[in-house]
């Protein structure tokens, strides 16, 4: 029987490992299961955009984009919480730059990697938490680390959110300068499938996740896994250790749909989302189990 091919996207980052290491143990092969991986470094936006035109048909990515998305009219589902921790996002400025502190970044130039993408939704999501107006953040738009790399050296950005542990080598080197730290308020990444695929592969999609969660027991059971994480990713031993103790995977396919309903709510304070959907229209529900 020929294997089922799926083309899933990722982010190239840490949180992806136990992807990688299924596919490279065969685990997708073994159920019949043929898994195309592409790499978007320009994260949830490139993603979203993606899943909309057919060019994917699963994602993993930022909760807060991908229900964002949806609400926006993208024909795809959330069919499990991926990584269940929050993603803590660092608020980085260039080294040389005379702001000390995030009281500081009320109305300065944000760099984003694309409208919709975690970096721009949690600039608001910070700036509300913050107590400012986020219509007074200037986004300055840069695909993606690289990208915002560039923006600083040239100052055509003065600020720039991204998950803390990826920029710190950034930081170590004295490129960039972390100020302050935004937790998402909600588990962090998702995956979500078109609804054509989940119409038409329910049965291998359950064996999809239930392989992912396998995985994922076992990276988190693994005492290797900080090291390969600081190899992999150039991190220092004890900031990948770090992380590693902080990041909690998904071992069941379950999506809380009060958590759902709590982001819905968040975006729509900030006029991110247009309205605010019954939280269960953005969920399918693979395994049958109340989700509650």
């Amino acid at each position: 029987m020929n294997p089922i091919t799926f083309k899933l996207g990722g982010v190239p980052e840490h949180f992806n490992l136990p992807w990688h290491q299924a596919m490279e143990q065969g685990l997708f092969q073994e159920q019949g299961i043929q898994i195309n991986w592409q790499d978007y470094p320009g994260g949830t936006g490139a993603m979203a955009k993606d899943l909309r035109s057919g060019d994917l048909d699963l994602a993993v990515l930022l909760t807060e984009g991908m229900v964002a998305d949806i609400v926006k009219g993208n024909k795809s589902k959330i069919i499990s919480v991926y990584v269940a921790s929050p993603l803590i996002w660092g608020i980085h400025v260039p080294a040389n730059s005379n702001l000390q502190e995030v009281n500081q970044l009320a109305d300065k130039r944000y760099a984003i990697s694309r409208m919709g993408s975690g970096s721009h939704l949690m600039a608001f999501v910070n700036a509300q938490q913050q107590g400012w107006d986020p219509n007074n953040m200037e986004l300055v738009l840069v695909g993606d680390i690289n990208g915002a790399r560039q923006a600083f050296q040239n100052n055509e950005a003065d600020v720039f959110m991204w998950e803390k542990f990826m920029t710190k080598p950034l930081v170590d080197s004295g490129e960039f300068r972390r100020v302050g730290e935004c937790p998402t308020p909600w588990p962090c990444f998702v995956i979500a499938a078109r609804q054509e695929i989940i119409n038409k592969y329910t049965p291998e999609l359950q064996q999809l996740l239930a392989v992912i969660h396998q995985a994922n027991q076992a990276f988190m059971q693994n005492p290797q896994a900080p090291q390969l994480v600081a190899e992999k990713f150039n991190l220092k031993p004890e900031d990948a250790a770090t992380w590693f103790n902080h990041t909690r995977w998904a071992t069941e396919a379950t999506v809380p749909l009060d958590m759902v309903e709590t982001v819905i709510d968040t975006l729509h304070s900030l006029d991110l989302i247009p309205e605010k959907p019954e939280a269960a229209s953005l969920v399918a529900n693979l395994t049958g189990v109340q989700q509650s």
